[in-house]
Parts: C-alpha cells; structure tokens; sequence
C-alpha cells in the first residue's frame, strides 16, 4: 500500500464503495512500513496487530478504517510509548491521550508509533535512542524534528496522515524539509492530556499530512474541549473544512522584513517570494511589517523550553516506571545512574540549562527576563494582527541539512528554529505548505494567523498547493 496518490476522501470513497477492504488497507500498510523502514526509520514501533475498528460508518466517519501514525511521546494504551528515549524504553501505558481516544471515537486506525528526536529535544530526528531517521527526498538528510518520522512517514506514503507534537517548530520544520503540510493549532485549541511533557507552556498536538483539507479532517475530531487538561479553550470548534477553496481576494498578508532578511538561503527566499507573489496576483494584500524582537526568540525560547523541561522531567528517578540503572547501593546512586544512562546529551543539556536557569542565583537574571520577552513578543504580534489577517515567510532559513552535520553544534542546530518558536511563544496557530524546490530539496512556505484562526491558514495553504500541486510529486529518494 503507498498513500503518494490517495488522500483521506479518495480513501473514504473506496471503503465506502467497497472496492477497498478496510482488513486490507490495514495488513497492506503494516507491510509496507516494515519493508520501508529499513531504510527511513520512521517508525519506533509497528503495530503488527493492527485492526480497523468494527462497524465501520464511513458516512458519519471520514476517518474510518483510515490507518494513521501517531508521533512516540503521545501516549496509546496497551502499546510501547518511548519518547524515543531509553528512560521509557519499556513504557507501556494504561490509558490513552485525549487525541487517541477522539481518534478511536472516529474509527481511525493505528498502525505504529513513529520515530522523533528524545523527549521531542531537537531538530533533526538524530537526537532518538533508535537512531537517526532519513529524509525520503535524499537519504542522507536529515527530516527535520522533532516529529521527523512523522513527517517522513507521510511523505514517503506510508501513511496519509500522522500526528506530531510542536514545541518550538517540531510540526512545520519537518514538513517544510519533507515537502508536506504540517500544522500547529492554537495553544489551548487541542488537547494536551496524554503528551509526553517537554514544555507544558509551548507543547502543542498537530497533523501532519500530503494535502491541507486531509489535516483539517483530522482536526475537526482531536480539536475542542477537554476535562482533564484545565488549558484547552472552551471555543467553538468551527469546521475547518469549509475553509478549503475559499481563495485569498481580499486577505491582508503581512511580510517580516526579519523573515526575507539575506540570513536565509537566497534559493529559499526565491521560492517563497513566488508565492507571495502568487498570492498578490490573486487579489491579496501584501503588507511589509516588521517583527524586530526576531533576534531575541532563541534565547528567549531555550531559557523557557529548557526551564519547564528540567522540572518536568523530574519524575523520571529510576523508581516507579521506565529505565532503572543496575549495580546501584543507594537511592541517590538509583537517581543519578539511571538519569545518566537512560538520558541521551541533548535532553542532559537542556535538564543542565534550564536547572542553571531556575537557580536562586539565576532566575531574575534569565528565567525572569525569558518570560518578559516571551510578552513583548506577543504584543508585537497582536499590533501586527491588528492591520493584517496572517503573516507568511519562510518556514526554515535552509532546506534539509546532511545527517551528521549540524548534531555536534548545540548553537547551530538551535538556531534552526529561530522562524518557527514565535509562533509557539505567542501561542498562535502556524503551519508550512510546500512553496517548491531548493536544490532538489522541498522548501516551506510558513502561515502564521491570529489566535484560534486556523481557517484562514487552511484557506491560504489550500489556495497555494491547488496551484503549485506540490503533492503530486515524488520523493527523489523512494523513487527506486
């Protein structure tokens, strides 16, 4: 089974028809992530006894016998849940997310739990205990983190859809290197209960897929209230949906001169300059603001990030579930062994960073002035959204970097984010659609929109790939 060519209606439409079988679809699928994974490692675990749900509605439930992917830090009950980590290598949870068991609701099928940088800390899928995952456009780069199985799963055609997590970009890097969709909701717009904590003020569940109307089918089911996690907004969830095909005549567009600045890749530039352009001729409004406080979200974002991650990753002490160190003669001889060898370098460093920054010594000076900034940020994005509708750019400043490049460069590999973590500090919706090829490799055109206003990110992404019709391509390394 390879989804390079199927989206969720074209699916729909053969279940409900009969001329695809649901058992079918699932054991094809299955089969075909084990032989694919051999060379993309995109899945943790595969879900051999995968099953559709019984008496499947396919008119009530578009996502009905639909098999899906589910990023490794959100958890599923009854099957292994790692967050790609040797601390949880044994983690079998007892209860499912909130966005698991609204998907089960909907009758979709789960087929694996895919590969992701450890505890979703990083920017390239190369920071995981089960080793690096590879892009299916070029085997030899990264695809992106930390949801870069995800992506990769969807890109290469395993699967039509996948969730991810996005902290500071996780979503959107990994689908601008792997040529798909990806989308951050609203903070607050999608329950959290069930994610695998890093940083509870930034996490946020999203879709990643081939086509924008094939996330805004999923989104409509995990969107909306939730009891058991106090953060999730009690708004309306609008059918997102009927956003696709409105067209952009009228939408007022805002352009950071920070986002086109000559930091990023002149051949990225290019490519998203022809979709605004595309957009202008279309009867947008192209405004040219400015978001000056760009320089400072890096800084700002890993003193954050950093700082609730040290204090969420507290609980993992080698005592009540996951990795315990052996050869240990006291209970401060059981914390230290186990953290330090169930813990890969990235997350010790940010568990080091965020600690230092918590400190008594230290809070004022950078914890305290992080979350001072974090503010400014977001006023400045309100000021702009005051004049404009969404803001576009750039999703990363490079297409796909080579594996093993960039992991020994702590300061490189951060700043790889630096045009994603506003969205996630000021907690609005962002997403990226392919805008064309750099190098060979898939460039992201990044949409940002005003709190709870994921429409008109579907509206614009929608309008953009019906032209460019991106996903009609196929990836240069699954070609053979």
């Amino acid at each position: 089974m390879n989804y390079l060519n199927e989206n969720i209606d074209s699916l729909n439409k053969k279940l409900a028809n009969g001329s695809l079988s649901a058992d079918k679809l699932t054991k094809d699928t299955v089969a075909n992530i084990k032989d694919e994974n051999k060379k993309l490692n995109a899945w943790i675990t595969v879900a051999d006894d995968a099953k559709p749900a019984e008496n499947l509605d396919f008119s009530k439930n578009k996502l009905a016998g639909i098999p899906i992917g589910i990023k490794d830090n959100i958890t599923t009950k009854g099957v292994k849940t790692t967050a790609a980590s040797h601390m949880l290598y044994n983690y079998v949870p007892v209860f499912d997310a909130t966005v698991i068991s609204k998907l089960k609701k909907a009758q979709a099928t789960f087929v694996g739990k895919t590969n992701m940088d450890e505890f979703a800390m990083g920017s390239s899928t190369e920071h995981s205990y089960y080793g690096p995952t590879h892009n299916p456009w070029n085997l030899d780069k990264v695809p992106g983190g930390s949801s870069g199985g995800s992506a990769a799963a969807v890109a290469s055609g395993q699967v039509v859809a996948a969730l991810g997590s996005d902290t500071g970009g996780s979503i959107r890097q990994p689908a601008a290197f792997n040529g798909i969709f990806g989308i951050k909701p609203t903070y607050g717009r999608v329950s959290r209960w069930g994610l695998i904590a890093f940083s509870s003020s930034l996490d946020q569940i999203g879709v990643l897929t081939k086509r924008a109307k094939d996330s805004a089918e999923i989104l409509n089911v995990i969107a909306g209230s939730d009891d058991r996690d106090s953060t999730v907004s009690e708004k309306e969830v609008p059918d997102f949906t009927s956003f696709i095909g409105q067209g952009v005549k009228g939408l007022r567009i805002g352009v950071p001169k920070e986002y086109m600045s000559d930091a990023v890749d002149e051949k990225v530039r290019a490519a998203v300059q022809k979709q605004i352009d595309f957009l202008k001729a279309n009867g947008a409004i192209i405004n040219k603001v400015s978001l000056p406080l760009t320089k400072y979200v890096v800084p700002t974002y890993y003193i954050i990030a950093s700082s609730e991650a040290s204090s969420n990753l507290q609980r993992y002490d080698g005592i009540r579930y996951g990795y315990r160190a052996k050869d240990t003669k006291s209970l401060v001889d059981v914390y230290v062994k186990s953290r330090s060898e169930g813990f890969g370098p990235e997350v010790k460093r940010r568990i080091m960073l965020g600690s230092f920054a918590l400190s008594a010594g230290s809070y004022d000076k950078f914890f305290k002035q992080a979350a001072k900034v974090r503010t400014l940020i977001c006023n400045e994005f309100d000021k702009i959204f005051a004049d404009n509708d969404i803001i576009v750019g750039p999703t990363t400043t490079t297409p796909a970097f080579d594996i093993g490049s960039e992991i020994s460069d702590p300061i490189k590999m951060y700043n790889n984010d630096i045009l994603t973590i506003s969205a996630n500090l000021a907690g609005i919706p962002a997403a990226s659609v392919p805008a064309g090829l750099a190098d060979g490799m898939p460039v992201g055109f990044q949409i940002m929109a005003k709190r709870f206003d994921e429409g008109n990110i579907f509206r614009v992404a929608d309008f953009i790939e019906r032209n460019n019709k991106f996903y009609e391509k196929t990836p240069s390394g699954m070609e053979d």
